[in-house]
């Protein structure tokens, strides 16, 4: 019984010694082979694998995959002309040399991320102080992601690692400086409006005077016409009158006295005393308006 006891526990030994020998490599992954705390092998192709027990033996893992480097902070960067940026940038990186990332870095990755930010924002600083605003914000931006990428290339080498892309996201003014450049279009805005309030009164107050001259012309012109018709008229009138008169002297002087008749009642609170024997009443009674 005793040695079918030890039988057993002899089995679950030599189970746990093997298996704590055999690991397997991901395809994503580098496998760093530890002998007494020194790398012995970097294993890069996956499948099963075989080591030594530990403590004789250990394994570390390393993230072969591209990682994505964001810039940590938004710093202003000068450019040739003495003017403020702020730019945001990313990187793209892998492990290509497991031994020189872990000397310098360990197997952590953050830790290189952490030294490789102020490298690329130096980079960035001698590229971008060569240029102007104008050319960063438009022409020059590839140029400076192509020089930012080749200062790069020596020391991402140096810390095992390869720079796959760099990219600029954001070229943007500093807060103070955008501040400074809005104020300065608002108020040119508020110019503009400026002159174009007074410019639209000025032309409403010529069409408005150009209106009323027009009106003037208008106006005078019709009375004009108007009087030159009624000229025209009153000497037809008078024309027809004096033909009619010439005619009929008798008729003539009754519509003479129609006329100052007409004259003196144009008022209802008019009065007249009149000699009953006068021209008026004897029109009225059918007799001759002649005068005497």
């Amino acid at each position: 019984m005793n040695r079918i006891g030890l039988m057993g526990v002899g089995a679950m030994l030599a189970l746990m010694v093997g298996s704590s020998t055999l690991f397997v490599v991901d395809q994503r992954n580098y496998a760093v082979v530890y002998a007494l705390g020194e790398i012995k092998e970097v294993i890069t192709e996956p499948g099963l694998k075989f080591k030594l027990p530990p403590p004789l033996q250990n394994v570390k893992f390393i993230d072969r995959r591209t990682q994505a480097l964001d810039s940590p902070e938004t710093r202003p960067i000068f450019t040739a002309e003495k003017q403020s940026l702020v730019i945001d940038w990313l990187i793209k990186w892998r492990v290509t040399d497991a031994r020189q990332f872990i000397r310098n870095t360990g197997v952590d990755l953050r830790n290189a991320e952490v030294r490789l930010s102020p490298i690329v924002q130096a980079a960035l600083n001698e590229e971008v102080t060569k240029r102007t605003v104008g050319t960063m914000l438009s022409s020059e931006r590839d140029k400076v992601m192509q020089g930012v990428m080749k200062r790069l290339q020596d020391d991402a080498k140096n810390f095992g690692i390869e720079v796959v892309d760099v990219r600029i996201k954001r070229v943007d003014f500093a807060s103070t400086v955008t501040e400074s450049v809005y104020r300065r279009m608002e108020s040119e805005r508020k110019r503009v409006a400026n002159e174009l309030r007074s410019q639209g009164a000025a032309d409403g107050e010529k069409i408005r005077a150009d209106a009323d001259r027009q009106r003037e012309v208008i106006l005078a012109e019709a009375y004009r016409e108007a009087q030159k018709v009624k000229g025209l008229g009153d000497a037809e009138a008078s024309s027809i009158y004096a033909e009619s008169f010439g005619r009929d002297p008798q008729f003539a002087n009754f519509y003479r006295s129609l006329e100052a008749y007409r004259a003196s009642f144009r008022n209802k609170t008019d009065v007249m005393v009149v000699d009953p024997s006068s021209d008026f009443f004897r029109v009225m009674r059918g007799g001759s308006g002649s005068a005497k």
